[in-house]
């Protein structure tokens, strides 16, 4: 398919080569004419403007946008309301708030533009690994936009389907799925990041115990210098607690075990904060999920291991670089 993509950061660059490489018409643009130039040099076809964007795209167009969530989106969504046309369908793949999704799909339609939200996790990995995706929007329109979503999403691999799971009614199983109208994809992924806090969180404390086990504070015979990297590695290898954050967590670890290229200064890009308030708008209890929230917080004020151990893992996982560094 021929697609346009908006943003070229580090995850649209890579989704764009991604998209190349599974042989689509990629129109790139972004403000930055070096980061064009990089992808244009991989296959794509560079735009100097949305408007010479659209001009490059054959109705009906398809205009992905993976800008920061909140005001470069809403612009970039204003500007494209005045250069798309009625049939054209754009693609929010950031992580915006949903309610912002059903808001930009009301007004959207009512020019006769689609409107597709796509929560999309995989972070700096994603071009090699896929990226999974969770979208929102009709479903007509998602249908005819799935070879879209197949190439950029990891595929079954060697991970089979739920036992369960009827393959014949879903494309789950394929890493994309279709959640629901608008603004449900993006629901969807503000889970998925809260839950990550939590997860996120239990690794770093449950480390940072390990960690403190050889504190002189505690009594002889009951200290332990245990070497964090290994602990990973080793978990890594059939334990109930293996996954692709302990992967990280491993990588982190043995690259630097005490985590001394970290100070502790957790950032939150939003999804987090959105959780909590569904939850509370939804008479929802979650703990975990709160607390983990209010820990990044405190981590601005002072540090510990286990705080740094999230940084890492943020940079692991994203390429995110803590203020300051």
């Amino acid at each position: 398919m021929q697609l346009a993509l908006i943003g070229l950061g580090r995850m649209g660059s890579n989704m764009a080569r991604r998209l190349v490489e599974g042989g689509h018409q990629v129109v790139a643009w972004d403000r930055d004419a070096g980061a064009v130039a990089k992808v244009a040099s991989a296959g794509a076809t560079g735009a100097s403007s949305l408007a010479d964007l659209a001009e490059r795209l054959k109705p009906s167009r398809v205009v992905w946008i993976m800008v920061p969530a909140g005001d470069a989106t809403e612009a970039t969504v204003t500007a494209l309301a005045d250069v798309l046309e009625k049939g054209d369908t754009v693609i929010d793949g950031g992580n915006s708030y949903y309610k912002d999704d059903v808001r930009r799909a009301a007004m959207l339609a009512g020019r006769g533009i689609n409107y597709v939200d796509v929560g999309t996790s995989g972070g700096i990995w994603g071009a090699e690994r896929g990226y999974c995706l969770m979208i929102g929007g009709d479903a007509d329109v998602v249908s005819r936009l799935s070879p879209i979503f197949r190439t950029l999403a990891p595929g079954q691999g060697s991970v089979a389907p739920s036992p369960r799971l009827d393959t014949s009614r879903t494309t789950a199983h394929e890493g994309f799925v279709h959640c629901g109208a608008a603004g449900a994809g993006h629901f969807v992924k503000m889970i998925h990041n809260g839950i990550e806090y939590g997860l996120m969180q239990s690794y770093a404390e449950g480390f940072d115990i390990l960690r403190n086990a050889s504190s002189p504070t505690l009594p002889d015979g009951h200290r332990y210098a245990f070497n964090l990297g290994e602990i990973a590695e080793v978990w890594r290898r059939g334990s109930v607690v293996s996954s692709w954050l302990l992967d990280l967590a491993a990588l982190a670890l043995t690259e630097d075990p005490r985590l001394d290229g970290f100070t502790g200064r957790v950032q939150d890009s939003g999804e987090g904060r959105w959780t909590v308030a569904a939850a509370i708008e939804e008479d929802v209890p979650a703990d975990v999920l709160t607390t983990a929230l209010f820990v990044r917080f405190r981590s601005r004020q002072d540090h510990t291991f286990a705080e740094k151990l999230l940084s890492a893992l943020r940079a692991q996982f994203g390429g995110h670089v803590e203020p300051g560094r």
